[in-house]
């Protein structure tokens, strides 16, 4: 037999209780004892205080209640009306905000160059050219004002006429487009309006008759039968313009341009506007690009037209020297 030690701190676990049979359970009322109870309720039942009601009833909307669609379009349209009021308000507002802050703001826009990139501006006609004359005198042509201007001479001016009686009198002139707007004064006498000389009757220094201290039946320093420097008639200074009784020189020889290399390769194509003077040798000289292209066609251009040939142009059947525009064509066939 096993010696067992007893400790009392340890507590055991309660063993289940057997199940208590129907003939050991405490009886119920009798039936006769129910039967008097369930009477005495009926006839005398017991009373109870009232109930007392903590809760209200809420309304409920019926599901199948018809509504008045003239109340909903009426909402509708006042919704409507209110939003597009907003918008108008909120654009209105909007602007006036742009409005001052353009007022307070100031931007410089500089606009970039593009002179190469735009067409040839037309340049103000300016009429070249120019005459003098003189009968060698002593002392310079005091000024005066022009004779009549016309587009050929037969007679070059005077102040002092040495041939009083000619045997065909012609009215004497200086060559000029009508066109051009020649200076005078308002002076008496035939004189060279372009000097401040205030003097005796004088033809002027020059030579082959006119008035100045230049050639060639004008008026003033110049070559010519025009006015002011210059030569071959008009005015203005410089070589004349095609126009006016100035036929336009007409090309003799004309050598195609070389390509540049980077045009070539990049298949570059176009046309160089060029300025120049043809003189009376027909020579091209003064040559300016007036129209560039770029990539190297430009030297190319003034190359070529150096090469040039024309017949010069003609005033009253003698060659004198004019500006023109040429135009030199690049194409890759």
């Amino acid at each position: 037999m096993t010696n067992q030690v007893l400790d009392p701190q340890v507590e055991r676990t309660p063993r289940p209780q057997p199940p208590v049979p129907n003939l050991l359970r405490p009886e119920g009322p009798s039936l006769i004892s129910s039967l008097v109870g369930n009477v005495r309720d009926v006839l005398f039942p017991e009373k109870l205080p009232p109930l007392k009601l903590t809760s209200k009833p809420v309304p409920v909307r019926d599901i199948w209640e018809k509504r008045d669609p003239k109340k909903i379009a009426t909402a509708s349209l006042g919704i409507h009306a209110l939003m597009v009021l907003a918008m108008v308000l909120a654009t209105i507002l909007g602007a006036r905000v742009v409005k001052q802050v353009q007022n307070h703001e100031t931007v410089t826009l500089i606009a970039p160059d593009m002179t190469q990139f735009l067409p040839m501006s037309p340049k103000p006609k300016v009429m070249g050219g120019g005459g003098g004359g003189g009968d060698v005198s002593k002392i310079q042509a005091p000024k005066g004002k022009l004779p009549k201007v016309d587009t050929q001479q037969i007679t070059p001016p005077a102040i002092v006429v040495r041939n009083e009686q000619p045997k065909l009198p012609v009215e004497a002139t200086v060559v000029a487009p009508p066109s051009v707007k020649l200076p005078n004064s308002n002076m008496p006498t035939i004189g060279n309006p372009l000097t401040s000389v205030v003097g005796p009757a004088s033809n002027g220094t020059g030579s082959s008759g006119g008035i100045g201290a230049g050639g060639h039946g004008g008026v003033g320093i110049g070559t010519g039968a025009g006015v002011g420097p210059g030569s071959g008639g008009g005015f203005g200074g410089g070589p004349l313009r095609v126009g006016g009784g100035v036929k336009a020189p007409t090309p003799l020889e004309t050598p195609d341009p070389e390509y540049s290399e980077e045009a070539r390769k990049a298949k570059y194509q176009g046309v160089v506007v060029l300025w120049l003077v043809v003189g009376p040798d027909g020579h091209p000289k003064n040559i300016k690009v007036e129209r560039p292209l770029g990539m190297g066609l430009d030297q190319k251009a003034v190359e070529a037209v150096q090469r040039w040939r024309f017949e010069p142009a003609t005033k009253d059947g003698k060659p004198v020297a004019v500006q023109i525009n040429v135009e030199v064509n690049f194409r890759l066939y």
